[in-house]
């Protein structure tokens, strides 16, 4: 077992995260009326689409993310132009 990896015995090490995929970090963002918004659209889209309702809810958190990470970015650079 090397540093930062589960113990044999199956409990944690402290500080140690376990690697996240891609529905667990889309879904991370969904609080309050963004996970409402997901709610919503979630079954009627996954029933359209094929995909399962957990993909379609990381979809929409994914988006939320990225929708954050614009508004963040517009806002330093605003910020360091001077504006």
């Amino acid at each position: 077992m090397g540093p930062g990896s589960p113990s044999a015995s199956g409990a944690a090490i402290a500080g140690y995260h376990p690697p996240m995929d891609a529905i667990t970090v889309g879904k991370a963002g969904l609080q309050g009326w963004r996970g409402k918004v997901a709610d919503a659209v979630a079954v009627p889209v996954a029933r359209r689409s094929g995909l399962s309702d957990e993909q379609v809810r990381a979809a929409v958190g994914a988006l939320f993310l990225a929708l954050s990470i614009v508004y963040v970015a517009n806002a330093v650079k605003q910020l360091a132009s001077g504006r």
